[in-house]
């Protein structure tokens, strides 16, 4: 089977894009050919099929003047078209998968792809159907549903995109243009959501995708044959630091904690300073921050530590932190919001809390750092084994194929 992999970038940025290039892997060791559609960047990843790639801008860094003008190409994206309809010519994908296509590629892609005939599968990462910004979250790092139950111009009026009217404005257009002119639901023929909690909170403002939309949770690449031994290093929080993933009320509950009680932090993002001047604030020596890691240093950081701990204060999708620590036999502490409580088993692969409450994480931290050696052990073979039946490559690779031969066999 020809397969065509789309995806805004084609670097390993986040869980969205780790799923693109793992998925494309998987598919070309299962022997079929895979072409990739994405936007330049100096730190993709090597691929024949760059020179099909368009030119990425970003907003942020960019004159008010350029900005006016990018405007079009935002909503619907030219280039990506022209270079996508080479790309399908000269390769003749059988099936399109498609990750992120917001913003640099456009809907421009959706268009293209059913102007050829090329059935579309959308892998639904986030919550961009239903909300401007994507995380259905506001301005105030409150969860927010208003643009998803009424008017997107309410992304506007509070300004949810980084506090700036241009960006607001920017994403707000392209979900007018979604919903009045081209919508994307017209044009996908299949909605693989990877979380049960998505696909609800989709289907309670979108019941039109009830007929074809189905789940399946991600998968990781990640193995680790051997036992992991008993050990209370410390903890560990990897991944963006950013407000939605809750860090900062990590720090607020270690400042409760005993100072043997020690903690890691891997990863950057624009909380760092906050991050940095919280820990010299309070004098928390039992907090090391460790930067971005990535490879083999982040799989044994992963793999060293006690628990990994997820305090997500936004829907949480399906979080790649999860699958990968189950992989490498580490159980989670991770809050009860989105998906995540739908893969935490309570004192079985790890332990839940109340989202961006620090006494209830604080407690939670306590418990797992009480349990014996013989409970641990046994949390550690229970993660492994619910990564093995639930996030493994060969479960994903059979319920990719079952979706692209029964819903598309008859169009190839």
């Amino acid at each position: 089977m020809r397969i065509l992999e789309i995806n805004q970038c084609h670097y390993r940025r986040g869980g969205a894009d780790i799923v693109y290039l793992d998925t494309g892997k998987l598919l070309e060791s299962k022997g079929h050919e895979v072409a990739y559609f994405s936007t330049v960047n100096s730190i993709n990843e090597n691929t024949s099929y760059s020179k099909y790639f368009i030119g990425n801008k970003n907003l942020r860094n960019i004159s008010f003047s350029e900005k006016f003008r990018s405007v079009r190409t935002y909503l619907y994206n030219k280039e990506a078209k022209k270079k996508l309809t080479q790309l399908i010519k000269d390769f003749q994908p059988d099936v399109a998968h498609i990750h992120l296509f917001y913003a640099s590629l456009s809907i421009s892609v959706l268009e293209t792809l059913k102007e050829h005939n090329i059935p579309i599968v959308h892998t639904v990462h986030d919550y961009r159907l239903l909300c401007p910004v994507n995380t259905l979250m506001d301005r105030d790092k409150q969860v927010c549903e208003k643009c998803a139950k009424g008017s997107s111009f309410n992304c506007i009026a509070q300004r949810c995109s980084e506090g700036s009217l241009f960006q607001s404005t920017m994403l707000t257009l392209e979900a007018v243009y979604w919903r009045n002119i081209k919508s994307p639901l017209k044009f996908i023929d299949h909605f693989h959501f990877v979380s049960n909690f998505c696909l609800q909170k989709h289907l309670e403002y979108l019941p039109e995708l009830k007929s074809k939309c189905s789940v399946h949770y991600n998968f990781s690449e990640i193995n680790n044959k051997r036992i992991k031994e008993y050990s209370q290093n410390y903890f560990l929080y990897y991944g963006r630091l950013s407000f939605q993933k809750g860090v900062l009320t990590l720090i607020k509950a270690w400042k409760e904690l005993p100072p043997d009680i020690k903690l890691k932090i891997v990863g950057t993002g624009e909380q760092i300073n906050s991050i940095k001047e919280d820990i010299t604030k309070h004098s928390l020596n039992n907090i090391e921050l460790l930067g971005y890691k990535t490879g083999d240093e982040l799989i044994q950081l992963i793999q060293n530590a006690y628990f990994v701990i997820v305090p997500s204060e936004w829907y949480e999708n399906n979080p790649m932190t999860i699958i990968e620590s189950y992989h490498l036999g580490v159980p989670v502490i991770g809050a009860n919001i989105g998906g995540i409580s739908e893969i935490i088993q309570s004192r079985e692969t790890g332990f839940i809390f109340e989202s961006k409450n620090e006494l209830s994480l604080k407690n939670k931290i306590l418990e797992a750092n009480s349990i014996s050696t013989n409970k641990y052990e046994k949390m550690v073979r229970s993660c492994k084994n619910y990564a093995e039946q639930n996030f493994s490559s060969e479960s994903n690779y059979t319920y990719l194929m079952k979706i692209f031969e029964n819903n598309f066999r008859t169009q190839y």
